[in-house]
């Protein structure tokens, strides 16, 4: 159902972006992972209980002494929710509408390849993307934790995290692959397909801050992603299958719309 040749090509042509992603993410990583101090409350806390308000629209709270809310809250409460979020604006803009802003797409559909086929192929390819870049992210963590504070990491707990991020990301990416399917050029692809992520996460912080406010939390996806009910041992299967149904409709969207529409070749 995929073409194997343009996979590799574009997972080869892909590689220089996700280099610089894994560079960015390690610097974040060790920064982290290296300040948390199990043995002192964390000076972190201390600048968000100085600015409470701003530090929790960002999704930053107290976490305490436990490297698993640390990490929860210094890392997946913002780095680790816009970056694969900007990779996945980035990749999904170029993987469909790219091609056809270029005129390349005429080449594409010149192969005996049908249309189907190779959006599938496309969106294979930002799945795995994004896939090599949570794990990455995963297993950086969890060795650097193991190096700097053996033992401290609930390992459990901590890869469940990443599982729903995972899903969290594939449902985002799905919003940027759907926008260039429909897109003739990618100056639209990337107006919807980074427009509505940003607008959710905006929602998100605005939700965060309480109140009136918090029922905005049931109009952006990023409300599924709760670190802290995961390290509370709260059910995630809900949130997950959402997420997948999410990404795997728009995806199927995305593709359906891309094999019937007209394309300027």
């Amino acid at each position: 159902m995929i073409s194997l040749t343009l996979f590799k090509r574009e997972m080869k042509a892909n590689n220089k972006l996700l280099i610089i992603f894994i560079y960015i993410l390690s610097i974040y990583i060790l920064s982290i992972v290296y300040m948390f101090n199990p043995n002192s409350s964390n000076a972190f806390d201390d600048v968000i209980k100085s600015m409470p308000g701003i530090m929790k629209a960002f999704g930053f709270v107290a976490t305490g002494n436990t490297l698993i809310g640390f990490i929860a809250t210094d890392l997946y409460g913002m780095i680790l929710i816009m970056f694969p979020v900007i990779f996945s604006i980035i990749l999904g803009n170029k993987l469909i509408a790219g091609y056809v802003d270029r005129g390349s797409m005429a080449y594409l559909l010149a192969t005996p390849n049908k249309r189907v086929k190779i959006a599938l192929t496309q969106a294979l390819c930002l799945w795995v993307s994004i896939g090599l870049l949570i794990t990455y992210a995963t297993v950086a963590i969890i060795i650097f934790s193991a190096i700097i504070h053996p033992g401290l990491l609930e390992i459990g707990k901590f890869v469940l995290m990443n599982v729903v991020i995972y899903f969290l990301h594939i449902a985002i990416s799905g919003i940027c692959f759907f926008a260039s399917c429909i897109s003739n050029d990618t100056k639209y692809s990337f107006t919807i397909g980074a427009g509505i992520p940003i607008a959710f996460f905006l929602i998100q912080m605005l939700a965060n801050m309480g109140g009136k406010l918090e029922n905005l939390k049931y109009f952006t996806l990023f409300t599924l992603f709760n670190a802290n009910d995961i390290i509370a041992g709260k059910n995630v299967l809900f949130p997950v299958v959402i997420l997948a149904i999410v990404g795997i409709v728009l995806y199927g969207m995305g593709i359906y719309i891309f094999s019937k529409r007209d394309l300027p070749v």
